[in-house]
C-alpha cells in the first residue's frame, strides 16, 4: 500500500534522504521511528505530495506520488504534528469543509460529516467551536478531517505529542480501531506507544532506512526491547558511517 525505492532528498549540502525503501502492507500499522532530524518528516511530505523528491520513487496504493498528485491525494488522510484548524469555526462547519476540499459528494456531505465524527467521538461536540476545545479534542478533530472521504492510506505525524496520559490512550485505541479499516504509517518518538499500537516498525537515521520488520519478527522480550532495538540499529549505522569516513 505503501512503497518507497531508493528515495532521496537534499536541501542544499544537506541530504535528508538517502537512497530510502521501504515497504508497507495493506491492513498494517508501521511505526516510523528515528531521530530528530532522521528524516521522518520529509518522507511524510514527500508521501503526501508536499514537496517532491530529488529522486528515487514513491508510490500510494499503486500510484506514483509525482506522477498522479491529486489522485494521490484521494487516497491518503494526512495528521500533521501540528494540526492546523479554523478555531472560529465550529467542528460540523470546519469538517463539512474539509469533506468538500476532499471531493465528497454533495449529496453525501452531511452524512459523511456525521459519520467521521462519530469515528472519533465528536458528534457531542459538533457545536463547538474549535478555538475552545482541548488538546485531546483538537487531536480527534485532526484524525477526523484525515478520515475525510474514506483513504485506503493514513499518514498520522506524532499524533499523541502534548496530550496527558488519558488522552493518550484515547488516541492509541482510536489508531488500532482505525487500523482495521486503513493502512497506517505512524511517526512517533515514544518507543512504548509504537508496541502498544503498531504491528510493523520502519527505524530511520540520517536519512537511512536502518531497520525494517514486524515486531513479530523482532522476537521482542523481556531481555530484549524495542529500545535496545532501536539504539543498536541507530549505532551500527553510525559506526558503519564512521568505519567508512
Amino acid at each position: 500500500m505503501i512503497k518507497v525505492e531508493k528515495l532521496c532528498k537534499s536541501f542544499g549540502s544537506v541530504n535528508a534522504l538517502d537512497q530510502a525503501s521501504f515497504e508497507i502492507s495493506p491492513g498494517s500499522i508501521a511505526g516510523f521511528l528515528g531521530p530528530n532530524g532522521a528524516g521522518k518528516s520529509t518522507a511524510m511530505r514527500i508521501l503526501t505530495g508536499f514537496f517532491p523528491a530529488s529522486s528515487g520513487q514513491a508510490y500510494i496504493d499503486g500510484l506514483e506520488v509525482h506522477e498522479s498528485p491529486l489522485e494521490v491525494k484521494r487516497r491518503i488522510g494526512y495528521l500533521p504534528e501540528h494540526v492546523p484548524l479554523y478555531e472560529e469555526m465550529s467542528v460540523t462547519a470546519f469538517l463539512h469543509h474539509v469533506c468538500r476540499v476532499k471531493g465528497v459528494p454533495r449529496r453525501e456531505l452531511r452524512s459523511e460529516t456525521e459519520r467521521i465524527m462519530e469515528h472519533c467521538g465528536l458528534t457531542h461536540m459538533s457545536r463547538r467551536l474549535l478555538g475552545h476545545l482541548s488538546k485531546g479534542y483538537r487531536q480527534r478533530v485532526g484524525l477526523a478531517q484525515a478520515l475525510a472521504g474514506n483513504p485506503p492510506v493514513l499518514i498520522l505525524d506524532e499524533p499523541t505529542v502534548g496530550l496527558d496520559p488519558a488522552q493518550i490512550v484515547e488516541i492509541r485505541a482510536m489508531i488500532r480501531q482505525l487500523g482495521k479499516e486503513h493502512t497506517v504509517l505512524l511517526s512517533t518518538h515514544i518507543l512504548p506507544e509504537v508496541m502498544m499500537t503498531c504491528d510493523h516498525v520502519v527505524i530511520i537515521n540520517r536519512g537511512k532506512i536502518v531497520t525494517q520488520s514486524s515486531l513479530d519478527q523482532l522476537n521482542l522480550s523481556g531481555s530484549r526491547s524495542l529500545e535496545e532495538v532501536f539504539m543498536a540499529a541507530i549505532s551500527s549505522e553510525e559506526h558503519g558511517e564512521a568505519s567508512a569516513s
